[in-house]
């Protein structure tokens, strides 16, 4: 398949139907925030509501208007922001994990994850919103400041909580990672502590989280990052394995690491090599370390990490290797576009299933910030070669 006729496709869908769509319906223009999905029929749905969807589609509209999309963008990006705050932050500074429909928090514990997108949100607000620069880098400084003091692993990374949860996981670290990479490009922001944060997690990932012998990224660890007893330690995730590989090197070209490098290639090609799906060309859930497939399920978000990927290895390469990421990178495009496939255009499907039938389910609107994400990312570096 032709990936410049993919990516024009991508983003004529993008900005022609699910910008437009997850404005008028993704957002509770009488209660305030993101809604959680929406239904197949365009409505949205009154579930709870994860902390996470706020800042990622507070991104999404951030970014969407930074790069010339003339939506609306503005109301909801800040709006999105106020309700963030208004409903899950906590006297702690911290942000909580679940508030019903209503705005009526539900669960407000910790968790890293969820900090870690609203750093990414804070950057993103900064650079459309000049006005507000001064207050987002205090806010960004200040969470960052108290992750430090309450949750920092004494070897490296963040623990989950303090006293620590087990297991630890490097999930959370890959976004924080993204949020360090995000903030240090931000012209006021602290470039040497976020520089400094981000280059620990790449070598904790690298030391740690990275198989010695296989090169695959695990998920679950104990208290000293080694894997977690039991199965839970043997977990690997294709999509996982292309995110943290797009991230490396991301972080590779701006430090000219060539570990780095050669190991983002490894995840790629494990991922490629044995997280696809040979009969339905997806990116499965879930393998064990042993590269066996755990989980069959093909969820969305894989197929974007895996264009993410493919699309940057393709920009850093030449000849042979670059038709070869390119190839690989308009076989995630395809598989992605399955997923796009609903009857109302910028709808999505989550899951297909192992016989190839999709699960009939709202759209999650946590999706979005990996869609848009992999749209921008495959414009950017075809724009490179």
């Amino acid at each position: 398949m032709d990936i410049d006729l993919q990516a024009r496709e991508l983003a004529s869908w993008l900005t022609e139907a699910a910008l437009p769509l997850w404005r008028q319906k993704g957002f509770d223009a009488a209660g305030g925030g993101f809604v959680e999905s929406i239904d197949l029929s365009g409505e949205p749905t009154r579930a709870n509501r994860r902390s996470r969807v706020q800042p990622r589609q507070v991104y999404c509209f951030a970014e969407a208007g930074r790069r010339g999309w003339s939506g609306d963008w503005r109301s909801v990006a800040e709006g999105g922001l106020v309700y963030f705050d208004r409903v899950y932050r906590q006297p702690s500074g911290f942000y909580g994990a679940l508030a019903d429909a209503d705005g009526r928090i539900i669960d407000a514990s910790f968790d890293l994850y969820n900090q870690a997108f609203a750093l990414l949100s804070f950057a993103y607000l900064a650079e459309v919103f000049p006005e507000r620069k001064a207050e987002m880098i205090g806010r960004s400084d200040e969470l960052r400041g108290k992750l430090v003091a309450h949750c920092k692993h004494p070897v490296a990374g963040f623990e989950e909580d303090n006293p620590a949860r087990l297991p630890l996981c490097s999930n959370p670290h890959m976004h924080l990672f993204e949020a360090c990479l995000a903030s240090e490009a931000v012209e006021g922001f602290d470039r040497l502590a976020w520089s400094t944060l981000a280059d620990e997690i790449a070598h904790l990932a690298m030391d740690r989280f990275m198989d010695a012998e296989t090169g695959a990224l695990r998920e679950f660890f104990d208290r000293d990052w080694a894997p977690f007893p039991g199965e839970k330690g043997r977990i690997v995730e294709p999509g996982h394995q292309f995110e943290w590989a797009w991230l490396f090197l991301r972080w590779a070209e701006r430090r000219g690491n060539r570990q780095a490098i050669v190991g983002a290639r490894r995840l790629f090609e494990i991922g490629e090599a044995h997280g696809i799906c040979a009969k339905r060309d997806v990116a499965v859930m879930t393998l064990l370390d042993d590269f066996s497939v755990a989980d069959p399920v093909a969820r969305l978000w894989p197929q974007t990490e895996w264009l993410k990927a493919a699309i940057r290895f393709a920009a850093l390469a030449e000849g042979e290797e670059r038709r070869r990421y390119l190839a690989s990178a308009s076989r995630a495009a395809a598989a992605l576009k399955r997923f796009l496939e609903t009857p109302l255009r910028g709808l999505w499907r989550d899951k297909q299933l192992a016989d190839g039938s999709f699960v009939e389910e709202p759209a999650p609107a946590s999706s979005f910030y990996h869609i848009l994400c992999a749209i921008y990312e495959l414009e950017d570096c075809l724009e490179r070669m």
